[in-house]
Order: structure tokens, then sequence, then C-alpha cells
């Protein structure tokens, strides 16, 4: 039987490049997304995934169309946000529906159909940022931690039904959002990105993309209620050891004055 797979945020950076990876790999994906089109082999269902009655149609059509569901992945997210002190009670909430509540309704949708299937894997994309914050996140920080936390206890409630779940946990990741943030100096950034893990590089969505493929394959199955963190090591760096050249060598870095 062909598996079949619901993607929120599919018109995303990361949501299209996970879209085409399971398509690639024989998948049947419909997708959710409030805006854009994701790509073409998708179905896309334009809905508010922060919405129960828009994310409920969705799902029923989903269901209606693939005519069962192997999983749910939940890229549908937004990064803002401002120091606590000045954030709103609107931007709060904003943030929370969008990277928390939005993951509460579709998943809460979809169990029935795999509860009566005895099989499913949902899929959720956290954020290394609720274990390395980054300043005036705050919001953002609590929603992604969380989403791993949220998961962690599906795993618990569902797994004896036959459902597994897992948590991504992506670092910062090149995308046309994220490199439109980078600005006139955006060599430089991503060279000091690079600096800031063991294995030299910059993650693309392609790889998020493998990681989901990685997920929900049966091999996986022992992970449920892991958190699979897609930094290339960036939190194992101390940020002291950037900034002496003894250790820099030991790192395979240059000095700070080459």
């Amino acid at each position: 039987m062909t598996r079949t797979a619901l993607l929120t945020g599919a018109a995303g950076g990361i949501g299209r490049a996970v879209a085409a990876r399971l398509l690639a790999d024989g998948w049947q994906v419909a997708g959710l997304d409030l805006a854009g089109t994701g790509p073409d082999g998708v179905r896309m269902h334009h809905a508010d995934a922060t919405d129960p009655a828009q994310v409920r149609a969705a799902v029923a059509a989903a269901l209606d169309r693939l005519g069962h569901l192997d999983a749910l992945v939940t890229c549908a997210g937004l990064t803002e946000g401002a120091p606590l002190h000045e954030t709103t009670d609107a931007q709060w909430h904003h943030v929370l529906d969008a990277n928390l509540t939005s993951v509460f309704l579709c998943v809460r949708e979809v169990l029935p159909a795999m509860l009566a299937a005895g099989t499913g894997t949902v899929v959720t994309v956290g954020s290394v940022l609720h274990r390395t914050a980054a300043p005036g996140l705050p919001a953002y920080a609590a929603a992604k931690g969380a989403v791993a936390a949220l998961t962690r206890q599906l795993a618990v409630d569902y797994g004896h039904h036959g459902l597994t779940f897992l948590t991504l946990s992506p670092g910062w990741v090149r995308t046309p959002a994220t490199e439109s943030r980078l600005g006139a100096r955006a060599d430089q950034d991503l060279a000091r990105l690079r600096e800031s893990n063991p294995l030299r590089t910059v993650a693309d969505a392609a790889q998020v993309a493998d990681a989901v493929a990685l997920a929900l394959s049966p091999a996986a199955a022992l992970l449920t209620g892991s958190e699979l963190v897609l930094d290339a090591g960036a939190r194992l760096v101390s940020p002291a050891s950037l900034l002496r050249d003894t250790h820099r060598e030991r790192l395979g870095l240059p000095p700070l004055d080459a």
C-alpha cells in the first residue's frame, strides 16, 4: 500500500523540502498551508493551522483524498518575538498559536484515523532554540520546548496503540526566509555559522527533509519520544573555545587574526 502523509507548512522552506523528499520516496502527500503552493504533486489545502474548524476540514479532505494517513509532519510555524517585557498579550498568543497550538490541533484531528488503523507516525518540527536560547525570542523558545514535551507525552499515551512520535529540532537552516535576514554581510555571517559547529557546515532544508525521512522509516520506531537535534553539533562547542587561538587550532579553525 502506498504510504500517505499530511504535511503542515508545506509551502515554506523546510515544508517544501520535506514534501519534495516524500514524493521522491513514493509517498502520496497532502499539504496544509495558509498561503502559497507546494511542490508539484502535493494536494494543497489552504487552511490556517491555528483555526480548529479549518484544520478539521483540511484533515477530513486529506483523508477523503488519500484514504488513510500513515504520517503527519508539522512544519508550520514562525520565528518572531521581542524581549519579554516588550511582548504584548497578542504577540505572545500569536507565536504560541503558530508554533504550539497548530501542532495540538493537527495531531488531535489525525489521531482518530491513526488509532483506528493501529499505526501511524507523527513528526513534530521543534527548534534547538529551546535548548540554546537566542535573545528576544521568549515565546518562540517556550513554544518549541512545549512541542518537544508534548511529543514525548503523546509517545507515552499512544505507543501501545502502535503510534510513534518524534521531534526534530533543527539549528539554523538555510531557507529563503532565513537567508533574507543575513543582509549585506551574508558571506561573513555564514562563515561564522560554519565555525560554530564541529562539522563546519550550514544546514539546508533538504538535510532536514532527510531527517524526516529517517524519522518516518520503520528503522526509527524505537526512537519514539526522542528529540533529534539537527545542529551539526553546535550545542557541544563552548563559545569560549572560538575566542582562543589554541582552542581554535585544536578545532581546526584559523587564528582570529588570520
